[in-house]
């Protein structure tokens, strides 16, 4: 199959591609087998003196996932550092093959807590499509920003290019003239050349691939398909030929670059979008912040401290070695001589490289490349205001994007209260303030039109209004005009 035309399957090609695919997952050196975390404890974390003694928690053992990206940073370093230790807690740390496996572990029971997708707790709450009915929580964000969106070669060899580029070269007129070569590319394809992949039903990165297309004309509901597929997945899909675009959180997009697996570039990263987005939320059942409360304030003290670790700048190279480990992420280079660091680092550093296949250095330094726990300047922000902190306002976000797109029948009427059960902005300042941590006074902030992609700002106070103001969306009127 041809870089620019590999869309069309014969039945070998497909038997091929997932047996490409398993092999991917098994034998690739950012695949793992297995479904371990770390084990034991390092001597770091055997130096710590708990402040919390096992005796004093309701439930001192308890199973914890993450998934093999880069954001189980602070689940790696709350391990080695000893911060769970500190509070008390023996912790098993479980490998989860995909955001569904990791969301759903919590549902049954499997897991006690579990990094989620921002919208996998608003969407259990609400019932989304593909999200399954149940009373998730979160009071802590672990982390804003770093995931990206990357497109195939075909897209770069019609013409598309990152996102910046665009605005660089064309102003106010970007998502203008991005639209219309993302329009012309669409019309050239057929449906089978038009499929993007996500990590995850009813989530933002879905939402995320809906709404850029959307805003550059593509009606997402009816010209491509969107399909689930687990991180470590990606870059094998795209090779074969089984999608040609995806979003997701790094390493798997800088592993798609040329010069790595040369399969992809990355088109935008997801703060693009929307920048000072959430991404991963600590999930919990309600169930067990109601039985196990001081438990779980341990869990939630030991996570902001791991955050706050990540996010200092001197930490940055023994957070990214740390989790390229096997038992995280396992995402080390093949190549003799080369960084140890050269997939998990660009996001962690902040110096991220978009990849492109004409020579151009395309490296852009940027303090928010991810955000763990201090806000850089350039993103907007309030008094006091911190990256794990949780605005029920960005659960309202996310409600009006399951409704745009028809995962619920309309906007929630309680959607207020809803907001208030699943985002725990009220446990969180209350721990918070055990640590000597200032927050936010309110629950709600307007995100100003600068932030997002299409200058369309967010006012929760009228989400209804701000969902009836896209034209592209589910359940739209339909014109029709008489000559």
């Amino acid at each position: 199959m041809s870089d620019t035309n590999c869309n069309y399957w014969t039945r070998r090609d497909f038997i091929k591609g997932i047996g490409a695919t398993a092999a991917g997952m098994t034998l690739s050196s950012c695949a793992i087998t297995g479904n371990t975390g770390a084990k034991g404890l390092t001597e770091e974390a055997l130096a710590v003196e708990p402040v919390v003694k096992l005796q004093e928690l309701e439930k001192p053992d308890i199973t914890v996932g993450f998934v093999p990206v880069n954001d189980c940073a602070p689940f790696a370093i709350a391990w080695k550092k000893g911060f769970f230790r500190k509070y008390g807690l023996n912790v098993t740390l479980n490998r989860e093959a995909s955001w569904a496996t990791s969301r759903d572990g919590l549902i049954f029971g499997r897991l006690d807590a579990s990094p989620v997708v921002s919208g996998a707790v608003t969407n259990a709450r609400i019932g989304a499509e593909g999200a399954r009915h149940a009373p998730l929580c979160a009071a802590m964000t672990i982390h804003r920003h770093g995931n990206a969106m990357t497109m195939n070669k075909a897209m770069w060899d019609f013409g598309l290019r990152p996102w910046y580029e665009y605005k660089q070269k064309y102003g106010d007129g970007a998502l203008e003239a991005f639209g219309r070569d993302f329009r012309n590319y669409f019309d050239q394809q057929p449906t089978e050349g038009k499929v993007w992949a996500v990590v995850l039903s009813s989530a933002i990165y879905e939402y995320f691939v809906r709404y850029i297309s959307a805003a550059a004309g593509v009606d997402p509901l009816n010209e491509f398909r969107v399909i689930i597929v687990p991180p470590p997945q990606m870059v094998t899909n795209v090779r074969i030929g089984a999608m040609q675009a995806y979003m997701v959180a790094e390493p798997w997009n800088t592993r798609a670059i040329a010069g790595n697996e040369g399969i992809g570039f990355t088109f935008a990263q997801g703060k693009e979008v929307w920048q000072g987005h959430p991404d991963r939320l600590l999930g919990v059942m309600q169930s067990f912040i109601d039985n196990y409360p001081k438990t779980y304030r341990s869990l939630v003290k030991a996570m902001i401290e791991a955050c706050q670790y990540c996010s200092k700048p001197e930490n940055r190279q023994e957070v990214a070695e740390l989790i390229t480990d096997r038992s995280f992420t396992g995402a080390r280079p093949r190549k003799p001589g080369a960084p140890v660091t050269k997939f998990t680092g660009p996001a962690i550093f902040g110096n991220y490289n978009y990849g492109g296949w004409d020579g151009k250095n395309r490296t852009v330094k940027a303090a928010d490349t991810t955000i763990f726990y201090d806000i850089p300047a350039n993103v907007p922000k309030l008094p006091n205001e911190h990256s794990t902190f949780l605005w029920s306002s960005e659960s309202i976000w996310l409600m009006t994007q399951a409704a745009r797109w028809g995962q619920i029948k309309e906007f929630p009427k309680n959607a207020e209260k809803l907001a208030q059960t699943g985002w725990r902005t009220d446990l969180y300042r209350e721990i918070a303030a055990e640590m000597g941590i200032e927050c936010p006074k309110d629950d709600y902030k307007v995100e100003p039109p600068k932030v997002f992609i299409d200058n369309k700002g967010f006012d929760p106070s009228d989400p209804v209004g701000y969902l009836n103001s896209f034209e592209i969306r589910a359940n739209a009127p339909i014109r029709f005009y008489l000559s």
